[in-house]
């Protein structure tokens, strides 16, 4: 695997040496490597990693050119790290839904449902969805979170008088556009 060089007359070096080392910089160091070897015809597989790493280099550009986007993202920053490379990493993570907690939920308006989220960056937003067992909808609507967004709160709008089979939908969006869900019957 690469080193790090400390020697000054690679300081800065970047590019390929014939067909056995590259340069690059990494963190404001020189790094060596050898030459990545590649298949000549690459699976389809790998060329749906390609096209998504493409879109994740789209929305990390479109991050950096949004002022508090950038911010954001060089504040979430580790060392070696750009804000650009956290950016990339969000798109490639869905946020995840913890726990949902519907124990406060017994259909009158004021029931609160809570929900646990995380995501490796930001959550952006958390939708509650209350169906009745024949699919009839209930209710819907966003809920709000706490001061570090982790826990989100969803307060009941709606009467609603037959629990039995209802289906509560939870969808957690992140800022890339990421979704995750999830369905818990009453």
């Amino acid at each position: 695997m690469a080193k790090q060089s400390k020697n000054v007359v690679t300081y800065g070096l970047s590019g390929k040496i014939g067909d056995l080392l590259v340069f690059r910089q990494v963190a404001g160091k020189t790094v060596v490597g050898k030459i990545p070897q590649t298949s000549k015809a690459p699976s389809e597989q790998q060329k749906e990693q390609r096209r998504k790493f493409q879109r994740a280099v789209l929305y990390a550009k479109a991050a950096a050119a949004d002022p508090a986007m950038d911010a954001a993202y060089k504040k979430a920053a580790k060392k070696g790290q750009t804000g650009y490379n956290v950016a990339v990493a969000d798109f490639f993570h869905a946020p995840d839904i913890l726990n949902i907690d519907v124990t406060g939920y017994t259909g009158a308006p004021g029931d609160v449902i809570r929900i646990q989220v995380s995501d490796d960056f930001r959550v952006k937003e958390v939708k509650v969805t209350i169906s009745n067992a024949d699919g009839t909808l209930v209710e819907e609507g966003n809920a709000t979170t706490d001061a570090i967004g982790y826990v989100w709160t969803y307060t009941a709008t709606s009467a609603n008088d037959t629990l039995e089979g209802d289906r509560i939908e939870i969808s957690v969006s992140d800022l890339p556009g990421n979704i995750t869900k999830n369905t818990v019957h009453v």
